[in-house]
């Protein structure tokens, strides 16, 4: 972004932060729903300048996070095929399945190529003509529309040799699945700016109009955080229940219309099971029928069944914001980034690993000290 820097200004965020100061009366929870914005929240620690009975809760807004172990053991089942050559984003290679990740199955000797774009996974597959070249396609509505274009592309260029195994979850069942729950504390929302930059206000109008909760579409720089924090405080504190868009800058009422419509050219909604949250309706995409070709599940007549958490991680509690990473008895002692237990510590994304980076017991975390001088 050129103009980076007034969303970071200190001026404006001291301004914004007084006027939640003042209108502030009650304890009041509000859960983004952004792995990118969790992150913000802590680098800059905007946790430490609201009021105290002003409390954030990090939800399952890490696409990485969510993706459940029995995908990720399919993932696995897939790179141990010698005919198959497995593409996936970096940060996918570390998330645990029920036995090990992908990255010590690469150290083994399988054929996993990292990459940086789906499309660089279908130039592999027209490179490779004797592989079956599959792509690890995870992600919310952001990453969605690029892993559509890769199956439409890979279709212009007649591929065969090429397929996606599919993880792609939406944000607002989600919401509703957290909302449902019956142990929710949640007050107030902040919804990811990029997520309604592609799919627009209409599922997030429908939310608060069906729950009446508060919900404001922000962005991921301190004073874009703030001001959709101001945003719920007021209706909050005042009873008002509304959608307000304080990402204007890049979200459209009616959101993309053209990577809307690649979505609806290459998926269809399906349910879906998420780490933490289990099977929630209608809250993932799968490849439709037109392009079945190219799913990678029926291509090789994969069977995902369902595979229980195990060991002493709680990343679904923090996912549905139940815990915070300091709640668990592992974390900073058997869990940190070069030895993950769980997915939340693994992402960049993660709550964990936020935590770890910006709030460990006695760290001197030279680049947070600076961030929070800025402020």
């Amino acid at each position: 972004m050129k103009y980076q820097e007034e969303f970071r200004d200190s001026r404006k965020v001291r301004a914004i932060v007084a006027q939640i100061r003042k209108m502030t009366t009650k304890h009041w929870r509000v859960m983004e729903v952004c792995g990118g914005q969790t992150h913000s929240i802590l680098k800059y620690g905007l946790d430490e300048l609201v009021p105290a009975g002003l409390e954030f809760l990090h939800g399952p807004g890490c696409p990485i996070c969510v993706t459940p172990t029995e995908v990720i053991d399919l993932a696995l089942e897939l790179s141990m095929r010698e005919t198959i050559l497995f593409c996936s984003f970096g940060d996918m290679l570390r998330v645990p399945g029920s036995k090990e990740d992908l990255l010590s199955l690469k150290a083994r000797g399988a054929n996993i190529q990292m990459v940086y774009s789906p499309l660089d996974a279908v130039k592999l597959a027209k490179d490779h003509p004797d592989k079956e070249v599959v792509f690890f396609a995870v992600g919310f509505e952001t990453t969605a529309p690029a892993n559509a274009l890769s199956v439409l592309h890979a279709r212009q260029l007649g591929l065969r040799n090429y397929s996606i195994l599919v993880s792609q979850v939406l944000v607002p069942p989600a919401i509703e699945g957290l909302l449902r729950n019956p142990e929710t504390r949640i007050d107030a929302f902040l919804a990811a700016g990029h997520v309604c930059t592609i799919m627009g206000e209409g599922d997030y109008e429908r939310l608060v109009e069906n729950y009446q909760i508060p919900i404001a579409i922000t962005g991921f720089e301190p004073v874009d955080i703030l001001e959709g924090l101001r945003s719920c405080v007021d209706m909050l504190e005042t009873g008002k229940v509304a959608l307000e868009n304080q990402y204007k800058r890049s979200v459209r009422a009616n959101g993309n219309p053209a990577a809307q419509q690649a979505l609806k050219e290459v998926f269809e909604v399906k349910n879906q099971r998420w780490r933490g949250l289990g099977e929630l309706s209608k809250s993932g995409l799968g490849l439709n029928e037109k392009y079945q070709e190219y799913d990678a599940a029926r291509k090789f007549n994969l069977n995902a069944g369902h595979k229980k958490e195990t060991g002493n991680c709680i990343s679904g509690e923090i996912l549905m914001g139940l815990k915070k990473p300091t709640d668990c008895p592992e974390f900073c002692n058997r869990c940190h980034p070069q030895n993950p237990l769980g997915a939340t510590m693994v992402s960049e994304e993660g709550a964990c690993h936020a935590y770890y980076l910006y709030k460990k017991r006695g760290a001197h975390n030279h680049e947070q000290h600076r961030m929070r001088l800025s402020i």
